[in-house]
């Protein structure tokens, strides 16, 4: 049985919807659980620390284990001061699930640095200074679990959405993030993966339990890539209805990079465009 006694975890966005429902998972298995949850809408803006207070009483109502915080993890301070908190609490951290997020439309026409910044700063910048503080704790005691959240809006062209922009870059780069913090990961026990969750929560304009896409039946897979039973790394879980999926992107066989692809040589735009069914057979097979 998988088992989270004596770890330590942080897992942002947890007030509500599926970070609350990672939290509680782990918590049930044992885990020492830091909810972070800064309250604010769904537009990402506000601050509200009742939020993050009220879903950790509701777990301690149950016998767990958890605390509260809700500062701003928007910065390197703010960051850095959250995984303080942790350790200074408990002593070591071993579990850090970054959740939160928000979901805003601007078409392309319509978006605004301002609007940009805010999306990547909580998106981007905030899973590199949590890792980056987390880093020499779970250095220090050679284990580590990183998990970050991603989406099939920003993965797979079918499920883009107008307005999206912004959203998507924020969850291309966090899959960048994590294979790089994956690979520094490795000597030292540190294992990092990203997770495309969908759930009915806030951001589906849906308040309490939904009759379907349940934010529970998406934290099974969660809870196995945070836990010592797992030893894979630079992957992405999709999760959806109780029904998991794992990708990676891999290097065909026989690949000499950057000289030798293996691929379909082309040496001119004509050359390349008469050989463009096999450049991208799957453009070819959908046109059958």
């Amino acid at each position: 049985m998988i088992r989270f006694d004596n770890r330590v975890a942080i897992v942002t966005g947890a007030g509500r919807g599926l970070g609350f429902a990672y939290a509680r998972l782990l918590a049930r298995r044992g885990a020492r659980v830091v909810i972070h949850d800064s309250g604010a809408d769904t537009d990402g803006a506000g601050q509200d620390p009742s939020v993050a207070a009220a879903a950790a009483e509701r777990l301690r109502a149950q016998g767990l284990e958890v605390g509260a915080a809700s500062g701003s993890i928007e910065s390197r301070s703010g960051c850095g001061a959250l995984i303080e908190s942790a350790l200074s609490a408990y002593g070591r951290l071993d579990i850090l699930i970054h959740n939160a997020g928000w979901v805003g439309y601007r078409t392309i026409e319509e978006l605004q640095p301002d609007f940009l910044a805010r999306m990547l700063a909580l998106g981007v910048e905030t899973p590199l200074w949590l890792a980056q503080s987390a880093w020499p704790a779970m250095r220090a005691q050679a284990y580590g679990r990183i998990l970050l959240t991603t989406s099939c809006r920003a993965l797979y062209p079918q499920y883009a959405q107008s307005g999206l922009t912004a959203y998507a870059a924020a969850k291309m780069a966090t899959i960048g993030i994590a294979n790089v913090l994956a690979h520094e990961g490795a000597p030292h026990g540190i294992l990092v993966n990203t997770i495309s969750p969908v759930a009915k929560t806030r951001m589906w304009g849906v308040d309490g339990e939904p009759d379907e896409l349940r934010p529970g039946a998406v934290a099974s897979g969660a809870a196995f890539l945070v836990s010592e039973s797992c030893s894979a790394s630079a992957w992405v879980l999709r999760a959806s209805n109780g029904q998991f999926h794992a990708l990676q992107a891999r290097e065909a066989e026989g690949v000499d990079y950057p000289r030798d692809l293996q691929a379909v040589a082309a040496g001119s735009p004509e050359a390349f465009a008469a050989a463009w069914d096999r450049i991208a057979p799957a453009v070819a097979e959908s046109r059958r």
